[in-house]
C-alpha cells in the first residue's frame, strides 16, 4: 500500500520554485514554527528556524532582493542555493526529556536489476532538554556536528547516541503500557514503517538512478517520532556521516560500511 505524502512527510515547500515559494508565504501568516534548510547539504549547515511572521517577512524580503539583483544583472549568474521550508513538528516524543531522531540506512546495492537492503542505525539525542521556544539550534537539531557546538557535548557525547536495542527496551519500559503499544514496537511497527517509507521514496526516484553495472548508493534516512507515536520522515541523505566519535558509533558505523561493501 502506498502512503499519501502527508501521512509521513511534514508539509514542505521548495523556495527555489516560484509557485511553491508564493504558496508558503501566503500560508505562513500566523505564529507557527518552520524549519528552513538547504536542499543539498549536510551536518546541519545553513539550517535555521522561522518562529514568527517577522522572521518569515525578513526571509521573503531577502529572497525578493536576491531575485531583483539577478534580474538586473545581464551576466551569467550562479543561482542561489536551493532551500526548502518544512513544518516543524513541535511535539516530538522525548527520551529523558530530550529530543531525538533515528538514523537508519537504505542501501541501493544495484540498479540493474534493482536490489535494496535496509539496515537499522541508531538514535541521536540532543545534549539538553527540549524546549520548543528555545533559540538554541542544539535543542532542535540532533546531528553530532551540531551537538558538538554545545558546551556540554564533550562530557555527554556517549549519551547522545543510543543503540536501537537500548531504544527498544526504553520504549517497552516507559511507553508500552501507557500508550498501548505492542511489545518491541521499535523492532516491529516502527521498523516496518521505516521500510515502507524508504521503499516508497525509492519507487518515486528510481527512474533517476543510473541503471548500470556497479552503481550503488548508501542513503541515510532520518525519522522522527511524535508524542502520538506517528513516524515522520525528515530527510534522506545521499552522503550520510560515517564518523565514529562516540562508543556506539564505533560499533555501528564500521559494520554498516563493511556490510555495504
Amino acid at each position: 500500500r502506498l502512503l499519501k505524502m502527508e501521512e509521513f512527510f511534514p508539509e514542505s515547500f521548495r523556495l527555489d520554485l516560484k509557485d511553491e515559494r508564493n504558496a508558503f508565504f501566503e500560508l505562513c501568516k500566523e505564529e507557527q514554527i518552520w524549519i528552513c534548510k538547504p536542499s543539498c547539504s549536510n551536518q546541519g549547515r545553513g539550517i535555521f528556524l522561522l518562529k514568527n511572521p517577522a522572521a518569515v517577512n525578513t526571509l521573503q524580503a531577502k529572497l525578493h532582493s536576491t531575485e531583483e539583483n539577478l534580474l538586473n544583472k545581464r551576466v551569467p549568474y550562479k543561482a542561489p542555493q536551493a532551500r526548502i521550508v518544512q513544518r516543524y513538528i513541535h511535539q516530538p516524543l522525548l527520551l529523558e526529556g530530550k529530543k531525538f531522531d533515528v538514523r537508519s540506512y537504505l542501501l541501493i546495492a544495484c540498479t540493474a536489476p534493482y536490489v535494496l537492503f535496509f539496515a537499522q542505525g541508531y538514535v541521536r539525542l540532543t545534549c539538553v532538554n527540549y524546549d520548543a521556544a528555545s533559540d538554541d539550534l542544539t535543542v532542535h537539531l540532533t546531528n553530532q556536528y551540531v551537538q558538538k557546538k554545545n558546551s556540554l557535548y564533550s562530557q555527554l557525547k556517549d549519551e547522545t547516541v543510543w543503540r536501537m536495542e537500548h531504544f527498544n527496551s526504553y520504549v517497552n519500559e516507559k511507553f508500552r503500557k501507557t500508550n498501548g503499544l505492542p511489545k518491541d514496537w521499535v523492532f516491529t511497527v516502527f521498523t516496518k514503517r521505516m521500510q515502507q517509507i524508504m521503499l516508497q521514496c525509492f519507487l518515486a526516484a528510481k527512474h533517476k538512478l543510473d541503471r548500470k553495472l556497479g552503481y550503488f548508493d548508501l542513503i541515510g534516512c532520518d525519522f522522527l517520532i511524535d508524542e502520538n507515536f506517528k513516524v515522520w520522515l525528515l530527510e534522506m541523505n545521499a552522503n550520510p556521516a560515517l564518523h565514529t566519535n562516540c562508543k556506539v558509533l564505533r560499533d555501528i558505523i564500521p559494520t554498516v560500511v563493511y556490510e555495504s561493501l
